[in-house]
């Protein structure tokens, strides 16, 4: 079967590894190449964020935790470690709806004012350049191939389109409900950080990777402007040093904005057009795009597979 996946971020891959490892015959054809698309900006750490139904999410979040680990564990390559952290609330409050996932998550004794409550865990830091490269020569070396194409509706030509489209779903899938949510982040040097971090106030996220630091962030719902902002700029980077001090010191080494592919629930679906054509849409991920990537690629290859 020929299959046709629009969208080369990290869900359009990572279904296209999926499907090209089990023998179908898939292409991918995107308007962006991977390093192009928000998934290269994303910070990245496996954490359940704007995406709903709470249920699927789990279930696909749970999944991809269990891949990142054993990646990370068999492939140095991958731009996939794991990594201790802590993540810090204003009020006390009842543990995450994700924690069921995480084995190691363990409450905080003492949290620094004016914050009242914590938790910390070990996740997967995913260093998204790398990772994204990964899985592109990971999916050609199965046979399957990246072509640049701005599509003005889905293709008629293939057995199958899956459409990963994200934010292009507006148009492609004639989603009005797609919206992005603005995220900006500022690029440090790396000084020696090794443990992750996250408050709600921002929200703010601090993510060392190997030879950077990614702060952020925003949270601006509807905005579609990806010039960042010096005057936000300012203000992530005060929030990060007052929680990380030692950031401080650390050179900027750029700024980026990604524009997060939200929609009320994430869609993942099978649809049969008035043309008779196929199409499963897997698009709607909002800022949990990587953490429930293999999860979703999984549930894609089952619908497949059912047809």
């Amino acid at each position: 079967m020929r299959v046709l996946v629009i969208g080369a971020g990290v869900t359009g891959l990572t279904v296209g590894v999926r499907l090209v490892e089990a023998g179908y015959d898939a292409h991918i054809l995107a308007r962006e190449l991977p390093l192009e698309t928000t998934s290269a900006v994303a910070a990245a750490i496996w954490y359940p964020y704007l995406a709903k139904p709470f249920d699927r999410v789990l279930a696909w979040s749970e999944t991809s935790l269990r891949e990142f680990r054993t990646i990370a564990a068999i492939d140095d390559e991958a731009g996939v470690v794991l990594r201790e952290g802590v993540e810090l609330v204003r009020a006390r409050t009842d543990d995450p709806w994700w924690v069921a996932a995480v084995p190691d998550w363990k409450r905080l004794d003492f949290t620094p004012p004016p914050y009242r409550d914590g938790w910390t865990f070990t996740t997967p830091i995913i260093e998204m350049p790398v990772y994204l490269t990964w899985l592109q020569q990971r999916f050609e070396a199965s046979g399957g191939t990246i072509t640049r194409m701005a599509l003005s509706a889905l293709p008629d030509h293939a057995d199958l389109v899956v459409n990963c489209s994200g934010l292009g779903s507006r148009l492609l899938g004639a989603d009005d409900e797609m919206q992005p949510v603005r995220g900006q982040v500022v690029r440090l040097g790396q000084v020696g950080l090794t443990r992750w971090l996250l408050a709600e106030d921002g929200p703010t996220y601090v993510v060392p990777r190997e030879h950077d630091i990614v702060v952020g962030g925003t949270e601006d719902h509807g905005a579609w402007d990806r010039r960042p902002s010096r005057d936000v700029a300012d203000q992530i980077l005060a929030r990060a040093v007052a929680l990380v001090p030692e950031l401080a010191d650390a050179p900027v080494l750029g700024h980026q904005v990604g524009l997060r592919p939200a929609r009320p629930t994430v869609r993942l679906e099978p649809e049969k057009l008035e043309s008779g054509h196929r199409v499963i849409h897997c698009y709607g991920h909002g800022g949990a795009g990587v953490t429930i990537s293999w999860g979703c690629a999984d549930e894609v290859l089952e619908m497949v597979t059912a047809l």
